[in-house]
């Protein structure tokens, strides 16, 4: 298949629990496993290490926390789904690729990147693990939040995949500061944010606008081969009371 595009993604805090009998996720799995595993492994290893997490770790308390810290003691051969079943909040919902056709889904699958704490980066259709970890924390033995620590090996790893693309940054703050575009490659990175009418940031009420922004790009642009054309698919985009604002490195 040949991309013209790839969408940054976020995952989710809701997630699918389980997952499918007989898989075993290693932190070599998947499209981006070679280059990232050794992180990948670290992570999971320090994860352990602390018994899953504390709550200030991990953002949460209760019967939320007792799953999350199960979940993240045993991510290293723990059952998977991909992706883009595994994440389940407004975005997910909202991009609905259980509703689209399986040419359409298909398509999808391969060109979204979810960028994570736990996984660098993934593909929609990559087997990910249940599991809790936000990239903007700092994980003890950690320099810096994971999203630092995280960004030289997950913008090689995009940028590799998505050379010759244009890559459409649909991520928030914490997860934008995992990925560069490479200035040698042929790789175009356009940033798209969605603002209110008066300019503000759309943030958490944005987040269903922002999953049918990703549903319109890969539904009506498959074939768009130019940034121009790609361009005029994003800024033509309306959602109530969201609008489009787009910044490209």
């Amino acid at each position: 298949m040949r991309l013209n595009f790839v969408l940054l993604l976020p995952p989710s805090e809701g997630k699918a629990e389980g997952g499918r009998p007989g898989t075993k996720w290693r932190p070599k799995s998947g499209t981006f496993g070679l280059k990232l595993g050794a992180r990948r492994g670290e992570v999971a290893a320090a994860l352990a290490a602390e018994g899953g997490g504390n709550a200030a770790l991990l953002g949460v308390g209760g019967r939320h926390l007792k799953r999350a810290q199960a979940a993240n003691r045993g991510v290293v051969g723990a059952l998977t789904l991909p992706a883009a079943e595994r994440y389940t909040g407004v975005v997910w919902e909202h991009l609905d690729l259980a509703g689209m056709t399986a040419a359409q889904r298909e398509r999808a699958l391969a060109r979204i990147i979810v960028l994570s704490g736990l996984t660098g980066a993934s593909l929609a259709s990559d087997p990910v693990p249940d599991y809790r970890l936000k990239m903007g924390v700092r994980p003890p033995g950690f320099s810096g939040t994971l999203a630092r620590w995280w960004r030289d090996a997950v913008s090689d790893a995009v940028n590799d995949y998505a050379r010759g693309c244009i890559v459409i940054d649909l991520l928030p703050t914490e997860h934008r500061a995992a990925y560069s575009p490479d200035p040698f490659l042929d790789v175009d990175h356009v940033i798209v944010d969605l603002v209110t009418s008066n300019g503000r940031a759309g943030g958490h009420d944005a987040k269903a606008a922002k999953g049918r922004l990703a549903r319109h790009l890969l539904l009506t642009t498959p074939m768009i081969a130019s940034r121009k054309g790609l361009m005029t698919a994003i800024e033509k985009f309306s959602d109530g009371a969201f609008r489009v604002v787009t910044k490209v490195n």
